[in-house]
């Protein structure tokens, strides 16, 4: 549920006068606002440490950025966070003096999703007109453009939704580590990747939105892209056949298109673990973003890629 107009700018005014931001960067992203007794408080913004979303964004921050790290604010869903970002911008213009932000080092980054969102209708300064523009300038074939990553301060994951960074093909060895489980069994990767694939040609989203999942994944050349069934099958087919290079296009096209956050609530604790499974989740979420952060150099690993070339193309003291 979206903030209230009342909420969106009581939220942005305790992020304006926040002395954390001072001279830092801050970037919006996707998370529950905590509400103490139905509404926005201080006490809800003083327990953002808690908040397991903004928490996972940190935890990608690559190792060698030591000082200054970027402060991340859970906004909401995605129209919450874009209406938030538009907003810290008009009211930092309006009342500077009342504001510890620096307007050039505020960024947001919101899920991919299957629906279309314009910008245009919230800003149309802003140089590109909705999401699905700034996934098609910011990726290609599911590696960061490097070059053009300068053009943006709205980012847009290149995988689907954030949950799907948690089944990344890289990080079965993570799951395997904690004895994580997956329908009663050891969690595999790949058994999650098929039941994702055998839910294809059911996903009503996907169905709706079959023009934009059609030109996300054109590159795969061996995927049939006539119509959602046929996308189902020749994706089930080829994977049984592909290996290494090609096994993992074809994941990562399912990662683009497919949701994963159902399939990541799936994902249980061992059955000595004593704490509630969404705990544990969270903590293995922490896991799995310490692992981008130490791959920050590899444009496969968006998150932490798009912090790496924050941190060295916009903070010229971060180089020295």
């Amino acid at each position: 549920m979206s903030l209230k107009e009342t909420e969106l700018l009581e939220h942005c005014q305790f992020i304006l006068a926040n002395r954390q931001i001072r001279n830092k960067f801050v970037i919006l992203c996707e998370g529950e606002i905590k509400k103490t007794a139905g509404r926005l408080s201080p006490q809800s913004y003083r327990a953002m440490e808690d908040f397991p979303d903004a928490n996972f964004y940190k935890a990608c921050v690559p190792r060698d950025w030591r000082q200054q790290i970027p402060t991340f604010f859970n906004c909401g869903d995605r129209n919450d966070v874009l209406n938030t970002y538009f907003n810290l911008l008009r009211l930092h213009e309006d009342n500077p003096e009342a504001s510890y932000l620096n307007p050039q080092q505020l960024f947001a980054i919101v899920d991919l999703d299957l629906q279309k969102k314009d910008l245009k209708d919230l800003d149309d300064s802003y140089p590109f007109k909705d999401l699905e523009q700034i996934f098609e300038d910011l990726y290609e074939k599911s590696l960061i453009k490097v070059n053009q990553v300068r053009q943006h301060r709205i980012w847009v994951t290149g995988l689907i939704h954030k949950e799907s960074y948690f089944i990344f093909p890289d990080i079965q060895s993570i799951l395997s580590e904690h004895s994580a489980v997956y329908q009663n069994s050891d969690a595999r990767l790949e058994n999650i990747y098929l039941d994702m694939a055998d839910k294809i040609k059911d996903d009503a989203d996907l169905k709706n939105n079959f023009s934009r999942v059609k030109g996300r994944i054109s590159h795969c050349q061996n995927l049939e892209l006539s119509e959602v069934e046929k996308l189902q099958v020749s994706w089930q087919q080829q994977y049984q056949v592909s290996h290494d290079n090609s096994q993992s296009e074809l994941v990562l096209a399912l990662l683009t298109i497919k949701k994963a956050k159902q399939y990541w609530l799936e994902v249980e604790p061992p059955e000595d673990y004593t704490s509630p499974p969404e705990r544990y989740r969270e903590q293995l979420a922490l896991q799995i973003g310490r692992f981008y952060a130490h791959n920050s150099d590899n444009p496969s690993c968006h998150i932490s890629h798009l912090l790496k070339l924050l941190k060295l193309e916009l903070n010229p003291r971060e180089q020295e």
